[in-house]
């Protein structure tokens, strides 16, 4: 497997993230558009003619089975991720699938099981973790520039649609603002601190029983701690700060796509200017996320060390804690039949 080898994706679902990162996938070398499926075949035609896609199916089975496919690109909404990603997995497919990776903990844990045990590369799509800047900020952390950490603080959020059969308000589908936002500034304070020893949460649900905000505080031993917010009610900035004993670093709005990052030092080292790192960022930002996995398949490899399962399975385990705090249910996984 060399550096050099083509890799086909195969795109499940068209919605908007489907749009987003297929038009990203056409800036990466090596790479291509191999298929794309829908519930509806002129939906995948429509997508397909866009993206300059082989072929188009009605059933995502066909997809998977497609030789030309190397990476299935899971990008359905959340409740309808499991019996893709199992489809995938059994069939000895890469596995790249959109946050949050599946609306439960056990759900999750027993498909990062089965990739496992397949020995199969699968990963959750979250790509900030390989934006530049985000990789800058953590290794700045590792490299003790701000001490040792003392406190994360992370929010974001926007007034969603008020349509209630959107699927952000959708319990079927897995809708409410902790698995479709509020992932992110859990999965950036889990990425610098690991799992919290324990959480308080407070918000609020929706006529549907569907999450509408929530406001978090995550504890680790010796008093450190993480603040977080996400709203579907109100323009929350959507900005990030790391306090440390020797300093901050400082992630301005949106920190999930950062663009900025800025490292403040403590007045008494004499830095009166923070340092600011900028970013132009290639395509709508998750080109480096996708060109990661596709040399992660190249090479054979299972995960990236970026976004390893087991991050996956700790970032499951704090929203379901939060989501039982607040006394959401979702219903089962979607059959696959149900699946676009």
């Amino acid at each position: 497997m060399t550096s050099e080898r083509v890799i086909g994706w195969g795109v499940v679902a068209t919605g908007a993230i489907a749009h987003n990162v297929a038009g990203d996938l056409r800036l990466l070398e090596n790479c291509r558009l191999a298929a794309v499926s829908s519930r509806l075949l002129d939906r995948a035609e429509a997508f397909a003619g866009e993206y300059g896609i082989d072929r188009a199916y009605d059933d995502v089975r066909a997809l998977v089975d497609d030789p030309a496919v190397d990476v299935v690109y899971v990008a359905t909404p959340h409740a309808q991720h499991p019996p893709v990603v199992e489809l995938a997995l059994e069939a000895g497919k890469a596995v790249l699938c959109e946050k949050a990776f599946t609306t439960s903990l056990a759900e999750t844990t027993r498909l990062v099981g089965l990739a496992r045990e397949r020995g199969v590369f699968c990963m959750e799509a979250m790509w900030t973790r390989f934006n530049p800047l985000i990789v800058r900020l953590r290794q700045l952390v590792a490299d003790g520039v701000i001490g040792e950490v003392r406190a994360v603080t992370a929010d974001l959020g926007f007034v969603a649609p008020s349509d209630r059969a959107h699927r952000l308000w959708d319990p079927v589908q897995g809708g409410g603002v902790l698995l479709d936002v509020g992932i992110y500034p859990v999965a950036f304070a889990q990425m610098l601190l690991g799992r919290p020893e324990s959480m308080a949460i407070a918000g609020s649900l929706n006529e549907q029983g569907v999450d509408a905000e929530a406001g978090m505080l995550l504890r680790w031993p010796g008093g450190v701690r993480a603040h977080l917010e996400a709203s579907l009610l109100s323009p929350v900035p959507g900005s990030a700060l790391v306090l440390g004993t020797q300093g901050r670093l400082e992630v301005p709005p949106r920190f999930h796509n950062a663009s900025v990052l800025r490292h403040v030092d403590t007045p008494e080292r004499g830095v009166q200017v923070p340092e600011e790192f900028t970013l132009e960022r290639e395509g709508r930002g998750y080109v480096p996320m996708l060109r990661a996995v596709a040399q992660a398949v190249r090479e054979g490899r299972t995960e990236c060390p970026e976004m390893p399962l087991s991050d996956t399975v700790e970032i499951a385990a704090i929203l379901d804690e939060a989501l039982v705090a607040l006394g959401v249910e979702y219903p089962e996984p979607a059959p696959l039949g149900a699946v676009y």
